[in-house]
């Protein structure tokens, strides 16, 4: 009996994988300050908010520009896992719907809606359970929980007389800040914030819902170039993060909290709107939004060029290994 048949679709689930690693990668490096400055947001109190351009001056006068970009390096690890994980089990949980679709003699294998959701709730339940730790750490050296830029700037005011130049904090490494983490707070503080992301898995079966069947509706037009993917990506990621952004918030909130701080995700969402109002919710939603649309458009415009060379990288090694 021939193996080659289920070993194709394995190399194109791990292809498709790969190429959202990648995407996400280079997407994630061009946009990361917009989430420094969001995470930064998110976490500081009501009366240590900061306008936009005031956050970047406050964050530069601190930790130079390397400030904007604290824990970018765990942020690239976690991407390009967190992308690997989702676009596999997608990939794979969509082949298995074509599959079915195929043996039900059904007129077309394109998911319907139903089943892009379905395949994005698998794919993005995977994904949180196995990549939350990383997140958790990232979030962590992103907000530099300790003390949020405007609480730290108005203390140098009391403590650097004559207007001196604050002193730069050392940036903390991905391991001391994971070390730390498990040496303080114990395993348990890793998996802090997973329940609103996982309820947050909604963010990419929107995003993903709704490029898929954009897509398919160009498709039966034009052929999707990277350009074309790249507007389609923009417009589902826009419209998720729009939609879910106060779960956002309260994750990023939890991954941050410790000791006797920490609280469920209803009691993190009460405690935002009692403190600040609904628009507590909301906090960084401007560099948010900018930094997904903008990411999601280039992953969506990077993954297909990169799974595009990989078919024909994959193309060029068999007629080698056919000719050999």
């Amino acid at each position: 009996m021939s193996l080659s048949k289920p070993v194709l679709p394995q190399n194109d689930n791990v292809a498709h994988a790969l190429a959202g690693a990648g995407g996400g990668v280079l997407s994630m490096a061009l946009t990361y300050p917009l989430i420094t400055l969001s995470t930064r947001a998110q976490v500081e109190s009501k009366r240590a908010e900061t306008a936009f351009l005031a956050a970047v001056q406050n964050i530069i006068a601190r930790e130079g520009v390397a400030g904007l970009y604290s824990g970018l390096s765990s942020a690239l690890f976690g991407i390009s896992v967190t992308n690997f994980v989702y676009y596999y089990w997608y990939e794979w949980t969509r082949a298995f719907f074509e599959s079915a679709a195929a043996k039900a003699g059904r007129a077309s294998k394109k998911l319907t809606t139903v089943e892009s959701m379905i395949a994005g709730a698998i794919a993005g339940s995977a994904t949180v359970i196995l990549t939350n730790p990383i997140w958790v750490v990232n979030t962590r050296m992103t907000a530099r929980k300790h003390t949020s830029d405007a609480e730290a700037a108005e203390g140098d005011k009391d403590t650097l007389p004559g207007g001196a130049p604050p002193k730069r904090e050392k940036k903390p490494s991905t391991i001391g800040t994971l070390l730390g983490l498990l040496r303080t707070e114990g395993p348990r503080a890793l998996f802090a914030g997973v329940v609103p992301a996982l309820v947050l898995v909604i963010n990419p079966i929107l995003q993903y819902t709704l490029f898929e069947q954009m897509k398919n509706a160009v498709e039966k037009k034009r052929r999707v170039t990277p350009t074309v993917a790249f507007f389609l990506g923009a417009v589902g990621k826009l419209f998720a993060t729009s939609v879910t952004y106060p779960y956002i918030t309260v994750k990023s909130q939890m991954h941050v909290a410790s000791g006797d701080k920490k609280e469920g995700v209803i009691e993190a969402i009460n405690r935002v709107i009692k403190e600040e109002g609904y628009a507590g919710l909301y906090k960084g939603i401007a560099p948010k939004v900018t930094q997904s649309v903008l990411t999601a458009a280039f992953l969506f415009a990077f993954k297909d060029v990169l799974y595009e060379h990989s078919v024909r990288l994959r193309g060029s090694m068999a007629k080698k290994a056919l000719a050999a």
